[in-house]
């Protein structure tokens, strides 16, 4: 498992602080280097936050005001937490398209986490940084998910 003084939890801090555009073939390769995560181990609230990459999916959740996910079973997932006027949180089933669940599918060769929503066909696949961070790439067939021919990273803080 990675921890916060290995190498790769160093690039993951230093593409986190990072103000873009990242060339989205660093986070392909972050990804390679991370270990893959059970699906059971993410339950809870998360917050997210989007790699600038440029990919139009970040246009999206800025104009959202996406908070991040929150995981409350397996099959009882949250996809899009945002921020109302008011400060407080709610969960867009509108954009989102309602709610999601929980599971381990392959992906890229390797078995781990995977929120697949329940109103399109789209998953965020999860790999573990360390205990409390995760990186997420999104897949799938709906239009604007491959931009440029990368996906959409983000990444996930255990709040």
């Amino acid at each position: 498992m990675n921890d916060l003084a290995s190498p790769t939890a160093e690039r993951w801090r230093a593409l986190r602080a990072a103000a873009g555009p990242i060339d989205p073939r660093e986070l392909d390769a972050l990804w390679a280097d991370l270990d893959t995560v059970d699906a059971a181990s993410l339950l809870g609230s998360w917050r997210g936050f989007a790699f600038p990459t440029g990919h139009p999916v970040e246009r999206m959740l800025t104009a959202s005001r996406w908070h991040g996910k929150r995981f409350d079973a397996l099959d009882d997932a949250k996809p899009l937490i945002c921020r109302a006027e008011d400060g407080s949180l709610y969960s867009d089933t509108t954009s989102g398209r309602g709610g999601a669940s929980l599971w381990n599918i392959e992906f890229r060769g390797e078995v781990t986490a995977t929120m697949v929503y329940d109103g399109m066909p789209v998953f965020d696949h999860f790999k573990r940084v360390d205990g409390a961070h995760l990186l997420g790439v999104m897949n799938g067939k709906a239009g604007g998910v491959l931009a440029g021919g990368h996906r959409f990273y983000f990444g996930l803080e255990r709040e």
